[in-house]
Order: structure tokens, then sequence, then C-alpha cells
């Protein structure tokens, strides 16, 4: 099917520009999914999931130790497989009702269609719980006899490895279900609130209203007057409301600390490395080394970036102006895609097929509308459909990269949709990999091409910023979530000392370079990472350090890379990341490593510097 553009609608972006790019842009189709909320196939799934779950529950619990002592259809091996059936379903119906959410979080239908799924899920999702609990509370020696002689169990063994890690942060069964039951009313209910606040929200710039994605792309225009407008307007809405974000924030890391303790973990981030299937010194050594980097990568940066716009000292809103060698130009939907696939295409034809797939039915959903969820992000599903990637799409250069970005994930979860619903997630820091590959594809694609010296620095320049963004603020982030999580544990936080934490660790990554004013305390109220997944942030150095390391192996292979990297897409969840950087000779637990990924960024900067004294 071809993509829907929309050609004769007025340009709903808000941007007052002559040519916007919003005027072809595709939205999604959800019917892959279900043909809508009220259709017999989606209200049908949704009662076939509790018949089925209230099914597995009687014919499996209490009973999985016995069936680890056989094989066939009464062996462990089945019931994963019928596990993993439900859990495919469920997440059809899940998938189906965020992605609608999230179309227009601002709709009171489809926020009721969100809440009443999520009920729903979580009461299903009561039935099945017993599993997981019960397959970690048989013995070590039992689950190995188990897997040597059950097919089908050996099938799964990833699956079954990977969640006995979790076996000494389990409780008893009711408290488990308690905590299942509650997240409904707790985490999941103020993370709802966030996204709907957040949505809501209007920022003024020159008399005219505008949403959240809109205000920060003018961050970004040449004018400086219009970036200082645009960074006082978000400053004046984040402070209006920054009560709620402050409880929001304060609740949501109580709620942690709640959880953190019952299940005995140590240290306020040792939940999200555990899910992250990472070690704790892995990522302490990546933010070491990121620290321990700010003067040479965004100090020294940012101090060349304040001389090219003839300041001494840069506000923060100058932070990602363009600078004077930028082109203006929008960039049409249509050149994105040739770009991007042309990218993609000149590594592996496959990849470039894949990511068509996302242009040509309608997997995409790229114009900017009020009440759509800001940002973007691509969305798994389940492996018997397919991703999808929602953009908030304006026509600058960085809207490209974040296309790239997107579609390297889609790439990535179609991939590992082989793996099967248990298997095919892949832990976040290994799931940003193939997304910053896809990013670093279309940049060196473009470089290439790009013979004028002007434009070849002002890419260049773009391209240290998105690092820069992706590294050093992401641990900035990183840094700022574990003093929030560690003074949270001391009594609730007022919206100043909140303040004063962001700025410190601002200050500290951006440099003398730029000044940090008033209203910016502000700041960290937007970030939606903060809320939906605690200390999420860092998988994204992960995966930029991981990946410059990993396009230099490729840039000095012969031959043989692009299959290798094939294969570690589509492994899925079922490999740790050592295993699966092996076949490239990369170790992350090398301490050199991230230095390797690092210097990578600083030739980036030595390059620059170099065009900037040639003249």
């Amino acid at each position: 099917m071809l993509p829907t553009f929309r050609t004769r609608r007025a340009c709903s972006c808000r941007c007052g520009r002559h040519g916007c790019p919003a005027r072809e842009l595709p939205s999604w189709n959800l019917s892959d999914l279900y043909p809508g909320a009220a259709s017999p196939e989606f209200t049908g799934d949704l009662a076939r999931a509790m018949d089925d779950a209230l099914a597995f529950e009687a014919r499996w619990k209490g009973k999985l130790d016995e069936a680890a002592g056989t094989s066939g259809e009464a062996g462990i091996g089945a019931a994963v497989k019928e596990y993993e059936a439900l859990e495919e379903l469920l997440g059809r119906i899940a998938s189906f009702a965020g992605l609608t959410y999230f179309s227009d979080t601002t709709s009171p239908a489809n926020g009721k269609l969100y809440g009443d799924v999520q009920s729903k899920i979580t009461d299903i999702s009561t039935h099945l719980l017993f599993f997981s609990l019960e397959l970690n509370r048989i013995e070590d020696e039992r689950i190995a006899r188990c897997l040597a002689g059950d097919p089908l169990a050996a099938h799964y063994r990833p699956w079954i490895e990977d969640l006995r890690k979790d076996k000494p942060h389990q409780l008893d069964d009711r408290t488990e279900q308690l905590f299942l039951e509650k997240s409904m009313t707790g985490a999941a209910a103020w993370n709802r609130l966030f996204d709907e606040t957040m949505a809501s929200l209007r920022y003024v710039i020159d008399g005219e209203e505008m949403p959240l994605e809109v205000a920060l792309n003018l961050l970004q225009d040449p004018d400086g007057a219009t970036r200082r407008k645009a960074a006082e307007a978000l400053a004046a809405t984040f402070k209006a409301n920054i009560r709620t974000f402050t409880l929001i924030t304060n609740t949501l890391a109580k709620d942690k600390e709640i959880s953190d303790r019952w299940r005995g973990f140590e240290d306020i981030a040792d939940s999200r490395h555990l899910a992250n299937r990472v070690e704790r010194d892995v990522v302490d050594a990546l933010a070491a080394a990121v620290r321990e980097a700010y003067p040479r990568l965004s100090h020294r940066y940012y101090a060349m970036k304040a001389r090219w716009l003839g300041m001494e000292q840069m506000d923060y809103w100058d932070r990602n102006a363009p600078l004077p060698e930028t082109p203006n130009a929008l960039i049409s939907w249509n050149e994105a895609r040739e770009t991007v696939l042309s990218a993609y295409g000149a590594f592996h034809p496959d990849m470039s097929e894949i990511a068509g797939r996302f242009f040509d039915r309608n997997w995409i959903d790229a114009p900017v509308r009020p009440g759509k969820a800001p940002g973007a992000f691509a969305h798994p599903t389940v492996p018997s459909v397919h991703p999808y990637v929602l953009v908030n799409y304006m026509g600058k250069p960085r809207d490209v990269m974040t296309l790239a970005h997107e579609l390297g994930h889609g790439v990535h979860q179609v991939l590992a949709g082989g793996q099967g619903a248990l298997m095919s997630s892949t832990p976040l820091t290994l799931a940003e990999t193939a997304s910053v590959f896809g990013e670093m594809l279309t940049f060196r694609s473009l470089l290439d091409r790009t013979r004028d010296k002007a434009e070849r620095k002002a890419m260049l320049a773009q391209k240290v910023e998105d690092m820069i963004n992706t590294v050093v603020r992401q641990i900035a982030f990183y840094e700022f979530e574990r003093k929030i999580h560690a003074a949270r544990k001391q009594g609730e936080l007022t919206a100043d000392e909140i303040g004063e934490l962001w700025l410190s660790v601002q200050s500290e990554s951006l440099g003398p370079a730029i000044r940090i004013s008033e209203g910016y305390e502000t700041y960290w109220a937007y970030i939606p990472h903060f809320i939906h997944s605690p200390f999420y942030v860092y998988a994204y150095a992960f995966g930029d350090c991981l990946v410059n390391s990993l396009y230099a192996v490729y840039r000095d292979a012969e031959t043989g890379f692009q299959e290798k990297y094939f294969e570690l897409l589509k492994a899925g969840g079922t490999k740790h990341h050592s295993e699966l950087l092996k076949p490239f000779g990369l170790d992350a637990t090398d301490p050199s490593f991230w230095s390797k990924g690092l210097s990578m960024i600083e030739g980036l900067i030595d390059e620059l510097e170099a065009l900037d004294k040639a003249g």
C-alpha cells in the first residue's frame, strides 16, 4: 500500500514557512494490528486473551517442577511455547491501544481505550504471573537437565536463562501480584499524567500558541532573537506547571525506591542494569570516561562554536543554533526518504529494502499534530505484525537524522522478529546500536558527497553536536537522575532543589562557553525518559560509543562485515553483548573500549578545527 500524503491540507505544524514539509507527510495505518477499537477482531482478541490466560493457569500452575522432568507436550518447552503465544496476543492488543493513544494523547476516547486496555491486560497478567515465578523456583540442576533433555525447552534456553537472572530479586507470589495490580494506580498512572499534561501544554511565542515540538524546533532557528523567545516561552510554561512535574518526579522516585528496597537492589540504577543485561562496572566505566572527556569534547567544541557565532559566551538557547554556513532550506519528506534509503542501500540492499517497507506500507507517522506524542520512537509491536515508527518531522537536517535513527531501530526489530515474542526484544544498550549505526551511515553518505568546504564544516559541526547530545548530554542526564534518586531517599525535593541539581550537572557538562541564565533550571521537566524509563539515558551513550568503534571496524574491513552485522541484529535478546561483539573484536568490558569510541568524536572536532584554520 502506498503512503497517504496530506497534499491538500493546511500546514499542521504551524511553522509559518513556505514549502513546509508537513504538507506531504504520511500518517501510519494501524489496521495491520486491528481495524479499530470497536472491531470484532479487537474485542474478540481481548476476550480470548482472558480465556486463554485462565486455561493456561489451570493447565500449568503448580505443575512446572513436574514438567521439568519430562518433555514433549507435557514438558517445560511446551509450556513456554504456549506462554509465548499469550504474550504475542497481549502484545498485539497493547500495541494497538498504545499507538492509538500516542497518535493523540489529548483525545478522551484514546485515553479511555489506553487506560481500559492497560487495566484489562493487568487483570489478565495476574493469571500469568505464576509462570515466571514458578519457573525460577525450580532447582538449577533440574532446569539444566530439562534444557539438555527437552529439544523444545532447549529452543527457549536464552529466555529461560535470562529470566533466571531476575531470581535474586523475585518476591513471593502474593507480593508480586500486589506489585503488578498496584502498578496501574502507581507508576503507570503517573506516567500517563505526565504524557497528557505535556501534550496539552502550549508555548506562546510572538502571540502564537504552539506545541512542544514546534517550540523546541525554534531553538535551532538561525535568528538569535527567535531562539531567545522560544527559550523564554518554554521556561515560562515549564515554570507555570513546575509543581505538577515536581510532584510526578518525587512520586516516581519514591515508588522506585520502594520497589528497589523490597527487591534488594544495592545501587539506585541496578534494576536498569539488570534489565539491560549489562554489568554495573561497565556502565560506571562508560560514565567515568565521558565525564573525564567533557573538556576535550563539549567544552572545547562549544568554545569553538561561540567564536564562530561571534560571541565570547553563548546563551543556553544558542547551543543548537545553526552555523552561518548551514543551509536554511527545508528538506522535503521525499528527499529525506531518498537520503536515508540510499545510505542504507550503499551498506547493504537488504537494509534499504526493509527500511523501504516503512514508507511504502504506512508504518510511519510523521506530521506534527496537536496532542501527538512529542519526540520519536520505533515500536516493535509483535513479530507476527511489524514495527511502527513515530517522528515529528519539520524538515530540519536533524529530522533526517532522527528518521535514520528510528528506521535503524525498525530494521533491527524486523530482523530480530524471527526470534519470536519472548526472545526478539533487545536490551536497551544494544537496541541503540542499530539506530545510531543507521544515523552514522546516513551522515557519512552525505558527507562523502559534499565538496563545498563551508557546507562540509556545517555538516561536521551538526554531527558533532548530535554526538555530544547523544553521549555527553545523556551521561549528564544519567548523573542528574542519580543525584535525584539519591537525594529523594532523604525526603521530598522542592522544585528549586531539583533545579539546582539540574544546573549543577548541566554546568559541568556544557562548560564555560555556555551561559546558563534564569529559566533553564526548569528544563529537566520535559525529558520523558526520566519519567517512563529511569536511567534509560545511558543506553544512548553506550550505543553511540559502541557504534563509533563498530564503524571503525566496518571502515577497515575488506569483506564480511555486513553479514556479521546482520547476525548481530537477528540475535535479538538471545545473546549477551560480549558474545555479540566478539566477532568484531570488540569488548565493552575493556577499560579502553569507551576511550576508542570517544576518540572518534574528538577526531571530528579536530577536523573542524583544521577546516577553521584553513579558512
